[in-house]
């Protein structure tokens, strides 16, 4: 038999490279691109600031959850196939958060749109280093890298930009083209992987952690609508919780073939990286949670503008990547972490003395610093943090830090959410408590006749300023919080041992 009828068949590389990029993007784009047509989805489903944040952190969750067995299915199923339903749920889903009309059907669909979504990333990575060779893998995860940034730092804008000309429910029509157009190409070019039929999943460790991790959020989320711990169903999330991850423990240290290998946390920077990523996770998300509402209802910019001022924030991060990237090797990667720290510290302190007059060019340049911090923190945090692990533990523990940095994200934007909603309320009542007739302030005829307290309107007017005063408070006291986490996670640069050798391969790992 000749040598040409044995040889496999030749794939076409850049054709799949390029759906597979598609797709990465197309999942990746859905991280921010819903940030600035919140507050346009809120009027639209009559939803309270509080509860229209569920569109965020149901995406996130559900993303968390069923990341870590992207891997089994895979396996068990086939990556051709895998991928193939992955993205073909995924635009499903979009339609239907277009379509939906009210909150419980966006969250919904949102959710699963999380639960497609979550293979995206991992699986599209696994075959970019299958299918090029160990000296063009660096060039081939610089590229997916880029795919995985260009999404958020496009998101804003995109978002935006869709949101004025059309709908808030164009934000999730534009996965429509995409997805067509990515899974026909991985159908017609990728070939179908092997399927390892003996594949297992431990399914009763995967299911109590995901319920555990489900009523977490759902306990978070509910928490300040119902009053806590005053209410039957937060008592009952939070039980379920509890007893979801004692079985999960439980059985994460007596089976012999658990969800979570164990003997992964006896790595010293595995552990202190999964609570690092965890950090990150809150202050990046939770931040620009927080920024779109401060734009758009605080100082009332058009989305458009809204979308471009938070541009800069992804291009700092992308800009430091590759910087970064080139660093690796020859700095210690924990004074690379420190300097993403100190970053991100800063570019929160400066966001503490924001109020409703502060520049474009003061939100612009703040939030690149913001991006760089980021990118000073992906790449030596991932780096760090695998880099003494056997290479057979890698791809469970990518699932485990992709995990935290997700559960990290979601918990963020539920707690600055119930802070800034409490504190606003808290603010405004104290300083109503010194808004009184007598105040020597209405002795201004300028004030009194804007603000005077013995009208109607003047009353509603004044009202109106100490709302505004409130929420610019309650704002800052979140921003000062993530400044506060920020420094607090400085000691466990000092924890983690140093990397060195660099895992190249893994940098765009975590970057989803």
């Amino acid at each position: 038999m000749s040598d040409e009828a044995t040889a496999p068949q030749a794939i076409n590389r850049p054709a799949i490279t390029a759906c597979i990029i598609l797709a990465v993007i197309m999942q990746a784009l859905d991280t921010t691109i819903a940030n600035v047509a919140l507050p346009y989805m809120q009027g639209s489903v009559s939803a309270s600031a509080d509860q229209i944040n569920w569109v965020l952190t149901s995406y996130i969750v559900a993303a968390a959850i069923m990341t870590p067995p992207s891997a089994f299915l895979a396996n068990r199923f086939g990556r051709q196939r895998v991928l193939m339903v992955a993205i073909g749920g995924f635009v499903l889903a979009s339609v239907l958060c277009g379509i939906a009309q009210s909150l419980f059907e966006i969250v919904a669909f949102r959710l699963m749109q999380g639960f497609f979504g979550a293979a995206l990333v991992p699986i599209a990575q696994s075959i970019l280093l299958d299918i090029y060779t160990p000296e063009e893998r660096g060039s081939a995860m610089a590229l997916f890298g880029i795919s995985v940034m260009v999404g958020p730092v496009l998101g804003p804008v995109i978002g935006g930009y869709l949101t004025d000309q059309f709908s808030w429910r164009w934000v999730f029509y534009i996965n429509v083209p995409i997805g067509a157009v990515a899974f026909a190409g991985i159908w017609f070019f990728l070939r179908e992987s092997k399927i390892a039929a003996a594949a297992k999943l431990d399914w009763l460790g995967f299911g109590s952690l995901s319920v555990a991790i489900a009523a977490m959020q759902v306990f978070l989320d509910r928490g300040a609508q119902l009053d806590w711990f005053s209410s039957f169903e937060i008592l009952l999330e939070a039980a379920v919780c509890v007893s979801a991850f004692y079985i999960f423990l439980v059985h994460t240290f007596t089976a012999e073939n658990s969800f979570v290998n164990p003997k992964l946390f006896l790595d010293r920077n595995f552990t202190v990286g999964m609570l690092f990523i965890f950090i990150v996770g809150i202050t990046y998300l939770a931040s620009m949670a927080l920024l779109t509402p401060y734009l758009q209802t605080l100082m009332g910019y058009p989305v458009v503008t809204a979308g471009l001022v938070m541009g800069p924030r992804g291009l700092g991060t992308m800009a430091c990547m590759f910087l970064v990237g080139r660093l690796i090797g020859k700095v210690d990667t924990r004074i690379l972490l420190m300097i993403g720290l100190l970053l991100t510290a800063w570019a929160m302190y400066d966001m503490t003395g924001w109020n409703q007059n502060v520049s474009q060019w003061t939100i612009a340049v703040t939030g690149f610093i913001q991006g760089a911090g980021l990118g000073f923190l992906f790449v030596p945090l991932t780096t760090v943090t695998f880099a003494t692990l056997a290479p057979s533990q890698r791809a469970e523990a990518t699932g485990l830090y992709n995990l935290s940095r997700n559960v990290g994200s979601s918990v963020g934007i539920s707690v600055v959410s119930y802070l800034l909603i409490r504190n606003g309320q808290i603010n405004h009542a104290t300083i109503a408590s010194n808004v009184t007739a007598t105040n020597h302030a209405f002795n201004n005829s300028a004030v009194l006749h804007a603000v005077s307290p013995w009208t109607a309107g003047g009353r509603a007017a004044l009202d109106q300023v100490i709302q505004m005063q409130a929420s610019i408070i309650s704002y800052i006291d979140d921003f000062k919080l993530m400044m506060i986490l920020s420094l607090a996670a400085i000691p466990l640069v000092l924890l983690l041992r140093r990397a060195e050798t660099a895992g190249a391969d893994d940098h765009a790992m975590v970057m989803e």
